[in-house]
């Protein structure tokens, strides 16, 4: 009767706790919806790259527009950051993916244990409930070694898009700089 009871309420139970988060996470996120159409392009360089200069000392737009192009220039040779081109790949962490990190093995050796403790109680065959807990924390262990390597990449992209954003704040006020000596007002 407890062996009965043991299958009916563990077997689901193990299914509900490790199968199907783990199906859930090998799914493929939903697909972002189409970009829509946005607005005129900007008119000048500088405002392409959130720059507004205001010429100051009555300058023609002609003279604007080159200014802005030489001072682009210029912040792109001082900087070494080109805010039109595509920003580089976030590089995968490499050295800690390319380690086993013995989590399989670790859920494997706690899924025993308890898989043991409930095959004794229930049917007094604790290697057969050791078999099935370690089976289910493996499951749980790779699942939980595949959590914490998306965390990581996440992090490691996360981190990338933070540099490329204080890398352009940093071509920004250089082309700022050079716009304002040549007698713009910048904002």
């Amino acid at each position: 009767m407890i062996s009965t009871l043991v299958r009916t309420i563990f077997v689901p139970f193990a299914a509900i706790c490790f199968v199907v988060p783990l199906a859930l996470a090998q799914q493929s996120p939903p697909a972002a919806p189409p970009a829509t159409a946005t607005a005129a392009a900007p008119k000048s360089v500088a405002a392409s790259v959130g720059v507004f200069a205001y010429p100051s000392q009555k300058q023609s737009p002609e003279q604007q527009s080159k200014d802005e192009g030489e001072c682009y220039a210029w912040a792109k040779q001082q900087t070494g950051v080109d805010p039109a081109a595509p920003a580089p790949a976030a590089q995968p962490a490499q050295q800690a993916s390319s380690q086993p990190s013995g989590a399989r093995l670790k859920g494997a050796a706690r899924g025993a244990a308890a898989g043991a403790v409930i095959g004794e109680v229930a049917n007094d065959d604790a290697g057969k409930g050791a078999a099935v807990g370690a089976t289910a924390g493996v499951v749980a262990g790779g699942h939980q070694a595949r959590q914490a390597k998306k965390e990581s990449q996440q992090a490691a992209a996360d981190s990338a898009k933070q540099a490329q954003a204080a890398a352009n704040d940093t071509f920004k006020k250089s082309m700022s700089a050079c716009l304002q000596g040549r007698g713009y007002t910048v904002q």
